[in-house]
């Protein structure tokens, strides 16, 4: 399957340069290319790490761990679809805890009583996750009270001076997480669960050349997607919020939800926990901040506001299930049922939604202009 999906790669170039096909079909070539390239990027990110040494491959494992997205994130935004790429970190945030994690809880304990995994270490993460959404959500409840309670005329500013500032904490915090757990508490980390057989299958250069031209060729692909956004979502009668929020989304981070419910039906819950809510973490310390401070430098300027209800719904809905899942130290697969349950009705939701509020705007999913 991944190398029927890679060949996708040349077919999405030749339907938008040679036959000039429907930015539908083009979309969704780029779209099915980039799920085998992503996979790639994390073979080869695995087998440096296993050749550079524990601490460094765990700095390259978290650094690119999302590498996928945030390249799709970062084409999108140069498009100028911010509200596009700030929907594809609330999707890559639910996608993650809910749709990752729930189908690792279904498929890893489905035929077992139940699956257990060290409570105290998930607790952590947990403990971190809600850290991180606390800081993504302040930002939407401090413009409601500069513009509803306020009515301050420079709300819009203020958002973004906030933004960049919380940004700036967000990479901090990561930064002091990185060396929290691979330097002064790398023994917590380094559990049965984790290892792996830390044999590399691959020479250094091997390594190298597969993550920078899967990096590069996703970038490519990244493009097309981009290109091809508005065209898709108005020939498909969705909008682009949608697209954000659940296709691109899940494209970029379908890697890991492979990895989780691969390392989920070998009894290593524990680890396909760390891989899901980890990404979940990456996403808030890291994707969205330097989406934010990169969005600058591009003249496509993005704040940290999500603007709707269901949004702010969402990402707190994922602290509490994280939460509920990792407090008795335990999973079975109704509680993998119940998640994805969570996640199908906030797509359902987000389907449904008409962002933009333009009068007589569409219903079900329909395209806003």
């Amino acid at each position: 399957m991944k190398w029927v999906l890679l060949a996708l790669l040349p077919v999405s170039w030749a339907l938008e340069s040679g036959f000039h096909a429907s930015p539908v079909w083009v979309f969704i070539a780029a779209i099915g290319a980039i799920i085998p390239l992503a996979e790639w990027m994390r073979q080869a990110t695995e087998q440096l790490a296993a050749r550079l040494g524990s601490s460094i491959g765990g700095l390259l494992n978290v650094t690119f761990g999302n590498m996928t997205e945030l390249i799709l994130a970062l084409f999108v935004l140069r498009a100028g679809h911010a509200e596009v790429a700030k929907a594809q970190i609330t999707g890559s945030i639910i996608g993650n805890s809910l749709l990752g994690l729930g189908l690792a809880v279904l498929v890893g304990s489905w035929g077992r009583t139940k699956q257990t995994f060290n409570r105290e270490k998930v607790g952590l993460l947990s403990s971190l996750l809600f850290l991180s959404m606390i800081a993504l959500l302040l930002p939407a409840f401090f413009d409601l009270t500069e513009r509803g309670i306020f009515a301050s005329p420079d709300a819009g500013n203020l958002d973004e001076k906030l933004s960049l500032s919380v940004s700036v904490v967000l990479i901090f915090v990561y930064v002091m997480n990185l060396i929290y757990t691979l330097k002064s508490h790398r023994n917590t980390f380094d559990t049965e669960d984790q290892e792996e057989d830390g044999t590399a299958r691959w020479s250094l250069l091997t390594a190298v050349g597969v993550l920078l031209l899967a990096t590069a060729a996703t970038a490519m692909e990244a493009e097309l997607v981009s290109g091809a956004l508005e065209a898709t979502a108005k020939g498909l009668g969705l909008s682009t919020f949608f697209l954000g929020i659940i296709v691109l989304a899940v494209v970029g981070n379908a890697a890991e939800y492979v990895a989780a419910v691969y390392f989920a039906r070998q009894d290593r819950m524990g680890l396909a926990i760390g891989i899901t809510v980890g990404a979940t973490i990456q996403v808030a310390l890291l994707t969205a901040p330097v989406l934010v401070i990169v969005s600058y430098f591009m003249g496509q300027p993005m704040n940290l506001v999500f603007s709707t209800p269901l949004e702010l719904i969402a990402i707190a809905a994922v602290a509490f299930a994280v939460n509920t899942i990792a407090h008795d130290g335990e999973t079975t697969w109704f509680e993998g049922v119940l998640l994805l349950a969570v996640y199908v009705l906030l797509a359902l939701a987000f389907f449904y939604a008409t962002p933009g509020g333009a009068p007589g705007g569409a219903h079900g999913g329909q395209m806003i202009r």
